[in-house]
């Protein structure tokens, strides 16, 4: 009689990864497309909040997200992603601590490698915003607390908005304590205070970049030598096709209209390129996620189309 092994879950493939590749980036995704194109490059992607509400609804990032539309775009991207280490911003996991607990399970169902969980109080903003409220630490924890019972083996990141230095050690020392698989303090202004974070953490630290947010540009070495483990960069995607289309649209108007055609403009042929890549890659069993994610994406499923 011969078994078969089980596949390696999402959450067990992730945090087999965490501190192998120290910092491990995530690339921050907005849609199915973005994502196709990211996944060639990194294996490990960013679901995020500021780029999901921008693409799905064509609004900013105060809280405008219905979690089954987050939960529905992650079954999509695991469809054409089965390899790739998604982490998810559950923002501030949509209400009480059961609908968090709720949605996180559905979020890892839907084969999310990790959610990430604020601490903000409603009205809620993107962490690189001033006038943001934070929830009583008690009250997070309750529901930070509630999505740890909850998930299997989905890894749990635990955001702090909080600005005061003291605040922000008590909160995530005890999001540590709590159990909690890594933190993450946004929009910290001055770099050197991830060396103190680091040294007082017992689990990895996370760190947040965003164009024009309130944490200066650094380098991934820069990042290293002060203990941080996962890297997200929240809107590349999103930044960089604005400025695209925009100077794409403009650049129509100025040529009465002509179409650029040849390399390195992208044609119908690369395009459909890159779905016919995604076709294929739906055909691999959603739980595939045996050892480390394929770093070339769908150019495997191109190659294996």
């Amino acid at each position: 009689m011969t078994t078969t092994a089980m596949p390696t879950s999402a959450g067990t493939s992730l945090r087999g990864t965490i501190g192998v590749h120290a910092p491990l980036s995530f690339l921050g995704v907005y849609d199915v497309f973005s994502a196709s194109l990211a996944a060639r490059e990194h294996e490990a992607l960013f679901v995020s909040g500021f780029g999901f509400a921008a693409s799905h609804y064509g609004l900013p990032d105060v809280g405008f997200i219905a979690w089954p539309d987050i939960v529905s775009f992650v079954e999509r991207l695991r469809a054409v992603l089965p390899r790739h280490h998604l982490l998810v911003d559950m923002d501030d996991g949509y209400g009480d601590p059961a609908i968090a607990a709720h949605v996180a399970t559905r979020l890892e169902r839907a084969g999310a490698s990790g959610i990430v969980l604020e601490d903000q109080r409603r009205p809620r903003r993107c962490g690189h915003f001033d006038g943001k409220q934070l929830l009583p630490l008690d009250e997070y924890l309750e529901k930070l607390e509630r999505v740890l019972a909850a998930r299997r083996d989905l890894v749990v990141v635990a955001r702090t908005d909080a600005s005061d230095p003291d605040d922000i050690l008590r909160r995530v020392e005890a999001f540590a304590a709590a159990g909690a698989d890594a933190v993450l303090v946004d929009g910290v202004r001055d770099l050197a205070f991830l060396d103190t974070l680091s040294a007082r953490l017992t689990v990895p630290l996370a760190f947040n970049q965003i164009a024009g947010g309130k944490t200066p540009p650094c380098t991934l070495t820069e990042l290293r030598t002060r203990g941080v483990g996962l890297v997200i960069y929240s809107t590349p995607c999103l930044f960089a096709a604005q400025e695209a289309i925009t100077a794409t649209l403009r650049g129509l108007a100025e040529r009465d209209g002509r179409l650029l055609t040849g390399a390195p403009h992208v044609g119908v042929s690369a395009c459909t390129a890159v779905l016919d890549a995604n076709l294929a890659a739906g055909a691999v069993p959603a739980g595939a996620l045996n050892g480390t994610p394929d770093r070339r994406g769908a150019r495997a499923a191109a190659d294996v189309a």
